[in-house]
């Protein structure tokens, strides 16, 4: 009898640990509906800060987790931005590594691939 609780109490504890490692990288993943990453949204007017970001990205070239095209206004849609020096809804460091996500500069088609 020992010996099965044992393998109960190894098991809950082994289930607690997967959970627990679930929830964390599920705060870590975009959101696809609301275009967003831990509560900031990935489009809208961005300002580039050395300190102090809501966000630090890593520029690549493969395998991005957000294409990002620059514009010039209205950056409504996901992973549209338009650079600003004042007044951002978000900053963002580039990052050589350790980044929060991953984003591709592109033409045409940005948003999540």
């Amino acid at each position: 009898m020992s010996k099965q609780k044992n393998y109960y109490l190894i098991f809950s504890i082994v289930l607690s640990l997967i959970s627990t490692v679930i929830l964390a990288q599920s705060e870590d993943v975009i959101n696809k509906d609301s275009c967003s990453f831990k509560g900031k949204q990935l489009y809208g007017k961005i300002q580039f800060v050395d300190s102090f970001p809501d966000l630090t990205v890593q520029v690549v070239e493969s395998f991005p987790n957000l294409k990002v095209k620059i514009v010039n206004s209205f950056p409504d849609d996901c992973g549209e931005w338009q650079i600003v020096d004042s007044f951002p809804d978000i900053k963002v460091k580039i990052v050589e590594s350790f980044a929060d996500i991953k984003i591709k500069f592109v033409e045409s088609f940005p948003g999540i691939p």
